[in-house]
């Protein structure tokens, strides 16, 4: 039987092994759609919400619920929070996840009507939802955010005129100041200055951006080469790898000659980086997980890299990697990929058949 012409494919790690059974492992699995099919993901650790056809609905190992009069979802550990035409709420995730959204959320406020274009959450009139308490923060009325994102400690917003602002915690370098001091107010990132962007990404710890042109800019933390930047920890790992397999004939342990090369590698990128994709690929979607990143080319593949112990890299195996590399499975099977979400150890990849 013929795939459908368009699907959701996930990797990486899943709501059932997140409760504590079997997964299907690393992936991809295909994200049961239904007649309806699903439109948009909003992915958390051990859950997911999707968009049919017939709204949203959120799925948990052994849970498929539906939620009625809730057009968009930004979903945590804690709360997930619901925005519907007149309102949005919070409820803690026990509530979302049993039978009824029963009783008063943890949050509520009133929108006013706005048009069909309305800027996606977390943006809210006036400011933006969080997940977590106080759930609400006004923006300063000099920052016109036409999308913004959330990391585990810091937030990005894309700026009208394509400027990026940045702000929260900075000890991993993830606002791109050059420092790592925190920051309590939304602050230019001077150094994409003149560079229109057209999307931003935040990861755990990491940031991400793609300008007009389809240059791709990454900054932040790079432990698990979430940043395609010589990773220490890494090289260590494939030292040891090595040093296991040559035995007692290996003349130069693979450790000493990483001694040597201490200078090549980068924990932390403090500035946004201009990242060369093989090929001067042009990026035309970017995501980020807790430490893993993923991107999609004006072509229709997916490159990833990252910290990759559940597979949601997508290149059959569980192994980290500090350099972009194409999601082959789904260039043989012929599949163009349109959008990738990932999750904190999760990606999810919409895709038609060329």
């Amino acid at each position: 039987m013929a795939a459908p012409a368009c699907l959701w494919l996930v990797f990486g790690f899943s709501p059932e092994e997140a409760a504590g059974e079997p997964g299907p492992g690393p992936g991809p699995w295909r994200l049961e759609a239904g007649p309806e099919g699903i439109s948009r993901v909003w992915p958390a650790w051990s859950y997911v919400v999707v968009e049919t056809g017939a709204g949203l609905e959120v799925r948990s190992a052994g849970l498929r619920r539906r939620l009625p009069g809730w057009a968009e979802a930004l979903p945590s550990e804690t709360h997930l929070v619901l925005r519907g035409a007149a309102a949005a709420g919070a409820w803690r995730r026990e509530a979302a996840l049993g039978a009824a959204l029963q009783g008063e959320p943890a949050w509520s406020r009133p929108l006013p009507p706005e048009p069909p274009w309305r800027r996606p959450l977390p943006l809210l009139p006036g400011g933006f939802a969080t997940p977590r308490p106080p759930f609400f923060t006004a923006l300063p009325a000099g920052v016109r955010a036409r999308r913004l994102v959330l990391g585990t400690e810091h937030a990005l917003a894309l700026g009208a005129a394509g400027e990026v602002f940045s702000w929260g915690g900075g000890r991993h370098g993830q606002l791109g100041h050059g420092q790592l001091e925190a920051e309590l107010q939304p602050r230019l990132v001077e150094a994409l200055a003149g560079v229109p962007m057209r999307a931003v990404a935040a990861g755990g710890w990491h940031s991400a951006s793609v300008s007009e042109a389809g240059d791709l800019y990454m900054w932040g933390w790079n432990e698990s080469g979430q940043l395609a930047l010589p990773s220490k920890a890494l090289a260590e790992e494939r030292a040891r790898d090595e040093d296991k397999g040559a035995g007692s004939a290996k003349l130069m342990p693979c450790q000493e000659q990483l001694a040597a090369q201490d200078a090549a590698f980068i924990s932390i990128q403090a500035f946004p980086a201009l990242l060369d994709l093989p090929q001067d690929l042009e990026v035309s979607a970017v995501s980020c997980g807790s430490r893993h990143t993923a991107v999609v080319t004006r072509g229709g593949e997916l490159y990833t890299w990252g910290w990759g112990k559940y597979g949601q890299l997508g290149h059959g195996n569980n192994t980290s990697c500090d350099q972009a590399r194409r999601v082959e499975h789904l260039v043989a099977e012929g599949l163009r990929v349109e959008e990738v979400v990932c999750g904190p150890w999760t990606t999810y990849v919409r895709v038609r058949e060329h």
